[in-house]
């Protein structure tokens, strides 16, 4: 094979780009890697979104406290929507968080070696949006100080959970999907919080990630339960995906109302979430290469392939909004299609056309791979997916704005409230990562120096045997390496 170009963004005819850029040896990867949790001083532009960040997650707090004083009146919430914002980010949180899982999980039962440099920061992703996403049914229940009284446990006021309600459903599909992320997420950093604990440069620090890292010593027998228990939680996670989104659409799915009575829901609320959810990873991913010295890693390579990514769901999305529009044509059902026009054309049509633009038609700039490749246009797309999935929650809400009865038809306004909450809800989600990339392993660095050449015994660069005969002196057959396997973990 010819070599490679590794400060070039396109690829050779018939050989792939790296996956590590200008990296000769493995220790070079831990040092670099290191450098964002080890360094003393962070980048001031750190500071800066930290301050910010913080700002409005205090402000997301004293909005949760000013609820609690005041009730859910203070919110837009109305006859007949009686769902409204708070519904609306909890299901778009819900969604950020699947494409943690899809990277690490699914992409690993794979063995798509791209993963490795972005799996760690998506997982982490998957736990911030979670506690997010988390926050909003817990307020939304209003008195939240009578929340014990949802425990199944016996008691005099006879008050038990409804479990044939979809919204309980919610509880115990995204619970399960936290608690096996988190062990996700942790349980692929305990190699690298071992190499954190042992060039820690004060005692504390040694403590607190000796604490954590399991008295992890790196050997074979170590590496051998590491993997298994890893691969089980991959397996375990990748249902989850396709589970968790679905029963969040059924709280939707189940009513009776126009727009929502529809069994595409499921798989439209998954393709959504994990549009979403990459466009997100993306968001973040190429800041945090920029800001910490990350593209050695973090390389085009990994970008394009999720701008692909983007442009697939993308397409699935659009499809099903279309095909919303087909089936409200052909069931011939009256009210269906009007829900469906009136979203095109009603008093809210504003908020759809930002959503088709935002959601089918921005990503059709990833066809093109210059576009793919490019940074500014990449940003451009994924904050426009950004915006576009939350505007999908909201126009689907917004359908309960005219029912069947016209002389309850209204207009929903959401109050300063409803907009305080949202903007904090980004404040906490970037005031979490903020803090993960300061004291965290950014990148899975075990994981990375197994994609190196070094990892590998067939390549010359990683100590493969040379030999230029086909036969010794001794005439005996040739020497055959293939028996040679590439080693698990470097």
């Amino acid at each position: 094979m010819s070599s490679i170009d590794t400060n070039t963004v396109w690829e050779i005819p018939g050989e792939r780009a790296p996956l590590v850029d200008n990296h000769d040896s493995l220790s070079t990867v831990t040092a670099e890697v290191l450098q964002a949790a080890a360094s003393p001083k962070p980048p001031m532009l750190w500071y800066a979104a930290l301050g910010l960040s913080s700002l409005l997650a205090s402000m997301f707090g004293l909005m949760i406290g000013y609820l609690f004083f005041t009730g859910v009146g203070v919110w837009g919430n109305q006859n007949p929507v009686m769902w409204g914002f708070p519904i609306v980010n909890f299901v778009f949180w819900v969604g950020i968080g699947h494409a943690g899982t899809l990277i690490s999980a699914i992409l690993f039962l794979f063995r798509q070696k791209w993963r490795t440099a972005i799996n760690r920061f998506a997982e982490a992703m998957t736990i911030f949006a979670v506690v997010c996403a988390g926050t909003f049914p817990g307020i939304h229940v209003g008195r939240v100080w009578l929340a014990y009284w949802l425990f199944p446990i016996p008691n005099q006021m006879e008050m038990w959970p409804q479990f044939r309600s979809p919204l309980l459903w919610d509880v115990f599909a995204v619970s399960t999907y936290f608690t096996v992320s988190l062990l996700f997420w942790y349980l692929g950093m305990v190699p690298d919080l071992a190499t954190m604990r042992d060039r820690a440069n004060t005692k504390l620090k040694a403590l607190g990630y000796g604490l954590f890292s399991l008295g992890w010593r790196g050997s074979t027998r170590h590496w051998h339960r590491y993997e298994r228990a890893y691969l089980l939680l991959a397996a375990l996670a990748t249902p989850l995906v396709l589970s968790v989104h679905s029963v969040v659409s059924f709280d939707f799915a189940v009513s009776q109302l126009p727009g929502w009575h529809t069994t595409i829901f499921p798989p439209y609320f998954v393709a959504g979430a994990v549009f979403g959810g990459f466009a997100m990873v993306v968001t973040l991913a190429v800041p945090a290469r920029q800001i910490w010295g990350l593209k050695n890693f973090i390389t085009m390579r990994h970008l394009e392939n999720m701008n692909k990514v983007i442009l697939l769901t993308g397409s699935i999305v659009g499809y099903a909004y279309s095909m919303e529009f087909f089936i409200a044509w052909y069931s011939q059902a009256p009210y269906e299609g009007f829900v469906f026009v009136n979203r095109a054309t009603g008093q809210h049509a504003w908020a759809y056309w930002i959503m088709i633009f935002c959601n089918v038609v921005s990503p059709q700039l990833f066809w093109f791979r210059k576009c793919r490749t490019s940074i500014p246009i990449m940003m451009f797309v994924v904050m426009c997916v950004n915006v576009g999935m939350w505007f999908e929650r909201f126009v689907i809400v917004l359908s309960l704005e005219q029912d069947f009865l016209p002389s309850s038809w209204a207009y929903f306004t959401p109050s300063w409230v409803d907009w305080a909450m949202l903007v904090g809800s980004f404040g906490l989600f970037f005031t979490l990562f903020l803090l993960f990339i300061r004291f965290l392993p950014v990148i899975a660095i075990a994981e990375v120096k197994t994609v190196m050449p070094e990892a590998d015994p067939h390549d010359p660069r990683g100590g493969a045997l040379e030999h230029h005969d086909d036969h010794d002196d001794s005439g005996k057959e040739p020497v055959s390496y293939t028996h040679l396997t590439l080693p698990t973990k470097a």
